[in-house]
Protein backbone atom coordinates (compact mmCIF):
# COMPACT_ATOMS: atom_id res chain seq x y z
CA UNK A 1 0.00 0.00 0.00
CA UNK A 2 2.84 2.34 -0.64
CA UNK A 3 2.59 5.26 -3.05
CA UNK A 4 3.30 4.13 -6.53
CA UNK A 5 5.47 5.99 -9.02
CA UNK A 6 2.81 5.02 -11.53
CA UNK A 7 5.37 4.12 -14.13
CA UNK A 8 5.61 0.85 -15.96
CA UNK A 9 8.95 -0.95 -16.07
CA UNK A 10 10.81 -0.46 -19.31
CA UNK A 11 13.74 -2.24 -20.92
CA UNK A 12 16.89 -0.10 -20.81
CA UNK A 13 18.24 0.85 -24.21
CA UNK A 14 21.87 1.40 -25.12
CA UNK A 15 22.93 5.02 -24.97
CA UNK A 16 24.07 6.66 -28.20
CA UNK A 17 26.50 9.49 -28.71
CA UNK A 18 24.96 12.96 -28.47
CA UNK A 19 24.55 14.82 -31.74
CA UNK A 20 23.62 18.39 -32.50
CA UNK A 21 20.21 17.28 -33.77
CA UNK A 22 19.18 15.09 -30.86
CA UNK A 23 20.50 17.57 -28.31
CA UNK A 24 18.41 20.26 -29.95
CA UNK A 25 15.34 18.04 -29.92
CA UNK A 26 15.81 17.28 -26.23
CA UNK A 27 16.12 20.95 -25.27
CA UNK A 28 12.84 22.27 -23.74
CA UNK A 29 11.13 24.98 -25.75
CA UNK A 30 11.22 28.51 -24.35
CA UNK A 31 8.37 30.99 -24.57
CA UNK A 32 8.36 32.98 -27.81
CA UNK A 33 9.54 36.17 -26.10
CA UNK A 34 12.87 34.47 -25.31
CA UNK A 35 13.74 33.67 -28.89
CA UNK A 36 15.35 37.05 -29.55
CA UNK A 37 15.92 37.57 -33.25
CA UNK A 38 13.80 40.31 -34.76
CA UNK A 39 11.40 40.44 -31.80
CA UNK A 40 11.33 43.92 -30.24
CA UNK A 41 13.68 44.03 -27.28
CA UNK A 42 14.95 40.48 -27.89
CA UNK A 43 16.13 38.23 -25.09
CA UNK A 44 17.32 40.90 -22.63
CA UNK A 45 13.98 42.71 -22.56
CA UNK A 46 12.02 39.49 -22.12
CA UNK A 47 14.37 38.32 -19.40
CA UNK A 48 14.05 41.54 -17.44
CA UNK A 49 10.25 41.42 -17.75
CA UNK A 50 9.95 37.85 -16.48
CA UNK A 51 12.53 38.52 -13.76
CA UNK A 52 10.37 41.42 -12.59
CA UNK A 53 7.25 39.28 -12.76
CA UNK A 54 8.82 36.49 -10.72
CA UNK A 55 10.08 38.93 -8.08
CA UNK A 56 6.60 40.39 -7.71
CA UNK A 57 5.13 36.90 -7.68
CA UNK A 58 7.37 35.84 -4.78
CA UNK A 59 6.64 39.05 -2.91
CA UNK A 60 2.92 38.25 -3.04
CA UNK A 61 3.21 34.76 -1.61
CA UNK A 62 4.71 32.70 -4.42
CA UNK A 63 1.83 30.33 -5.10
CA UNK A 64 0.00 30.09 -1.79
CA UNK A 65 -3.27 31.30 -3.30
CA UNK A 66 -5.23 29.95 -6.21
CA UNK A 67 -5.23 33.37 -7.88
CA UNK A 68 -1.51 34.01 -7.60
CA UNK A 69 -0.93 32.91 -11.21
CA UNK A 70 -2.60 36.11 -12.36
CA UNK A 71 0.35 38.10 -11.05
CA UNK A 72 2.63 36.61 -13.71
CA UNK A 73 2.94 37.59 -17.37
CA UNK A 74 2.00 35.03 -20.00
CA UNK A 75 5.65 33.90 -20.26
CA UNK A 76 6.05 33.69 -16.50
CA UNK A 77 2.79 31.75 -16.14
CA UNK A 78 3.90 29.34 -18.86
CA UNK A 79 7.18 28.69 -17.05
CA UNK A 80 5.37 28.21 -13.76
CA UNK A 81 2.94 25.73 -15.35
CA UNK A 82 5.84 23.80 -16.89
CA UNK A 83 7.58 23.59 -13.53
CA UNK A 84 4.39 22.36 -11.86
CA UNK A 85 3.99 19.66 -14.51
CA UNK A 86 7.57 18.51 -13.99
CA UNK A 87 6.96 18.21 -10.24
CA UNK A 88 3.91 16.02 -10.81
CA UNK A 89 5.75 13.85 -13.31
CA UNK A 90 8.95 13.38 -11.35
CA UNK A 91 7.91 12.79 -7.76
CA UNK A 92 8.47 9.20 -6.67
CA UNK A 93 7.10 9.05 -3.16
CA UNK A 94 4.14 10.19 -1.14
CA UNK A 95 6.30 12.72 0.67
CA UNK A 96 7.35 14.30 -2.61
CA UNK A 97 3.76 14.57 -3.78
CA UNK A 98 2.67 16.10 -0.48
CA UNK A 99 5.55 18.54 -0.56
CA UNK A 100 4.66 19.55 -4.11
CA UNK A 101 1.08 20.24 -3.05
CA UNK A 102 2.21 22.38 -0.14
CA UNK A 103 4.55 24.33 -2.40
CA UNK A 104 1.81 25.05 -4.93
CA UNK A 105 2.75 22.27 -7.37
CA UNK A 106 -0.86 21.07 -7.25
CA UNK A 107 -3.36 23.88 -7.55
CA UNK A 108 -5.57 24.36 -4.50
CA UNK A 109 -8.64 24.36 -6.71
CA UNK A 110 -7.70 20.87 -7.88
CA UNK A 111 -7.24 19.79 -4.27
CA UNK A 112 -10.69 21.10 -3.35
CA UNK A 113 -12.29 19.51 -6.40
CA UNK A 114 -10.74 16.16 -5.53
CA UNK A 115 -11.93 16.35 -1.92
CA UNK A 116 -15.45 17.34 -3.00
CA UNK A 117 -15.62 14.49 -5.53
CA UNK A 118 -14.76 11.80 -2.97
CA UNK A 119 -16.68 13.28 -0.04
CA UNK A 120 -19.66 10.84 -0.16
CA UNK A 121 -17.36 7.82 -0.30
CA UNK A 122 -15.13 9.17 2.49
CA UNK A 123 -18.17 9.66 4.71
CA UNK A 124 -19.37 6.10 4.09
CA UNK A 125 -15.92 4.61 4.75
CA UNK A 126 -15.35 6.83 7.78
CA UNK A 127 -18.61 5.71 9.33
CA UNK A 128 -17.64 2.06 8.94
CA UNK A 129 -14.15 2.64 10.34
CA UNK A 130 -15.18 4.97 13.14
CA UNK A 131 -12.97 7.83 11.93
CA UNK A 132 -13.56 11.29 10.53
CA UNK A 133 -14.26 11.43 6.77
CA UNK A 134 -11.60 14.15 6.60
CA UNK A 135 -9.00 11.59 7.69
CA UNK A 136 -10.18 9.09 5.08
CA UNK A 137 -10.09 11.81 2.42
CA UNK A 138 -6.59 12.80 3.51
CA UNK A 139 -5.44 9.21 3.19
CA UNK A 140 -6.77 9.06 -0.37
CA UNK A 141 -5.09 12.38 -1.18
CA UNK A 142 -1.79 11.18 0.25
CA UNK A 143 -1.78 7.91 -1.67
CA UNK A 144 -2.98 9.33 -4.99
CA UNK A 145 -1.32 12.77 -5.03
CA UNK A 146 -4.71 14.50 -4.72
CA UNK A 147 -6.07 12.25 -7.45
CA UNK A 148 -3.52 13.59 -9.94
CA UNK A 149 -1.35 10.44 -10.01
CA UNK A 150 -3.74 7.48 -9.93
CA UNK A 151 -2.57 3.93 -10.40
CA UNK A 152 -3.12 2.89 -14.00
CA UNK A 153 -3.59 -0.34 -15.89
CA UNK A 154 -2.18 0.65 -19.24
CA UNK A 155 -4.13 3.79 -20.09
CA UNK A 156 -7.08 2.85 -17.84
CA UNK A 157 -7.51 4.26 -14.35
CA UNK A 158 -7.62 1.55 -11.68
CA UNK A 159 -9.45 3.88 -9.25
CA UNK A 160 -7.09 2.53 -6.59
CA UNK A 161 -6.77 5.72 -4.52
CA UNK A 162 -5.25 3.96 -1.50
CA UNK A 163 -2.39 2.02 -3.12
CA UNK A 164 -3.80 -1.34 -1.99
CA UNK A 165 -1.78 -4.27 -3.28
CA UNK A 166 -3.32 -7.39 -4.79
CA UNK A 167 -2.48 -10.34 -2.56
CA UNK A 168 -3.22 -14.00 -3.29
CA UNK A 169 -6.76 -13.65 -1.93
CA UNK A 170 -7.71 -10.85 -4.34
CA UNK A 171 -10.05 -12.08 -7.07
CA UNK A 172 -10.50 -8.83 -9.00
CA UNK A 173 -8.53 -7.10 -11.73
CA UNK A 174 -4.83 -6.39 -11.20
CA UNK A 175 -2.41 -3.72 -12.43
CA UNK A 176 1.39 -3.93 -12.16
CA UNK A 177 3.23 -0.72 -11.28
CA UNK A 178 6.63 0.37 -10.01
CA UNK A 179 6.51 1.42 -6.38
CA UNK A 180 8.95 2.68 -3.76
CA UNK A 181 9.52 0.33 -0.82
CA UNK A 182 11.71 1.00 2.21
CA UNK A 183 14.00 -1.74 3.47
CA UNK A 184 16.27 -0.98 6.42
CA UNK A 185 15.70 2.71 5.79
CA UNK A 186 16.69 2.56 2.12
CA UNK A 187 14.22 3.38 -0.66
CA UNK A 188 14.06 0.70 -3.35
CA UNK A 189 12.11 0.46 -6.59
CA UNK A 190 9.99 -2.66 -7.04
CA UNK A 191 7.29 -3.88 -9.39
CA UNK A 192 4.18 -4.81 -7.43
CA UNK A 193 0.64 -5.88 -8.29
CA UNK A 194 -2.17 -3.56 -7.20
CA UNK A 195 -5.93 -3.96 -7.06
CA UNK A 196 -8.03 -2.42 -9.81
CA UNK A 197 -11.62 -1.25 -9.31
CA UNK A 198 -14.46 -0.36 -11.69
CA UNK A 199 -15.08 2.93 -9.88
CA UNK A 200 -14.01 5.01 -6.87
CA UNK A 201 -16.97 3.92 -4.75
CA UNK A 202 -15.77 0.31 -5.01
CA UNK A 203 -12.27 1.37 -4.02
CA UNK A 204 -13.47 3.10 -0.86
CA UNK A 205 -15.67 0.16 0.14
CA UNK A 206 -12.84 -2.32 -0.33
CA UNK A 207 -10.53 -0.02 1.65
CA UNK A 208 -12.99 0.15 4.56
CA UNK A 209 -13.52 -3.61 4.43
CA UNK A 210 -9.79 -4.30 4.43
CA UNK A 211 -9.07 -2.13 7.46
CA UNK A 212 -12.07 -3.24 9.48
CA UNK A 213 -11.62 -6.97 8.86
CA UNK A 214 -7.84 -7.27 9.15
CA UNK A 215 -6.65 -7.66 12.77
CA UNK A 216 -3.42 -5.84 11.91
CA UNK A 217 -5.28 -2.54 11.65
CA UNK A 218 -7.51 -2.76 14.73
CA UNK A 219 -5.57 0.03 16.45
CA UNK A 220 -6.53 2.39 13.62
CA UNK A 221 -10.27 1.85 14.06
CA UNK A 222 -12.59 4.15 16.01
CA UNK A 223 -9.99 6.92 16.15
CA UNK A 224 -12.64 9.59 15.57
CA UNK A 225 -10.96 12.90 14.78
CA UNK A 226 -7.57 11.74 16.05
CA UNK A 227 -5.60 11.57 12.81
CA UNK A 228 -2.39 10.72 14.66
CA UNK A 229 -3.94 7.66 16.31
CA UNK A 230 -5.35 6.48 12.98
CA UNK A 231 -2.05 7.01 11.18
CA UNK A 232 -0.07 5.26 13.91
CA UNK A 233 -2.48 2.33 13.79
CA UNK A 234 -1.92 1.98 10.05
CA UNK A 235 1.85 2.26 10.39
CA UNK A 236 1.97 -0.29 13.20
CA UNK A 237 -0.10 -2.67 11.10
CA UNK A 238 2.40 -2.40 8.24
CA UNK A 239 0.18 -0.50 5.81
CA UNK A 240 3.29 1.17 4.38
CA UNK A 241 7.04 0.72 4.69
CA UNK A 242 7.85 4.46 4.64
CA UNK A 243 9.15 5.24 8.18
CA UNK A 244 7.63 8.75 7.98
CA UNK A 245 4.22 7.55 6.78
CA UNK A 246 2.28 8.26 9.98
CA UNK A 247 3.73 11.75 10.22
CA UNK A 248 2.86 12.54 6.59
CA UNK A 249 -0.72 11.30 6.95
CA UNK A 250 -1.27 13.16 10.24
CA UNK A 251 0.03 16.39 8.76
CA UNK A 252 -2.10 16.13 5.63
CA UNK A 253 -5.22 15.21 7.62
CA UNK A 254 -4.81 18.39 9.66
CA UNK A 255 -4.73 20.42 6.42
CA UNK A 256 -7.77 18.67 4.97
CA UNK A 257 -9.74 19.32 8.16
CA UNK A 258 -9.19 23.07 7.62
CA UNK A 259 -10.12 22.98 3.93
CA UNK A 260 -13.53 24.24 2.84
CA UNK A 261 -14.75 21.78 0.23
Amino acid sequence: MNRSDFMFPTTPTQATAATASNMSAARPALPAAFSGGSAPGGFSTAFRQVQSDVAAFIAHGGGDSASSGAELSADGAALRARLAASVLGGADSTGAIEGAAEAGGIDKNLQQQFLASIRPYAEEAGQKLGVSPDIVAAHAALESGWGQRPLRNGTADTNNLFGIKAGSSWQGDVASNVTTEYEHGAALKKVEKFRSYPDQASAFRDYASLLSNNPRYQNALNAGNDAHAFAQGLAQGGYATDPAYAQKLSKLAARVAKTDY
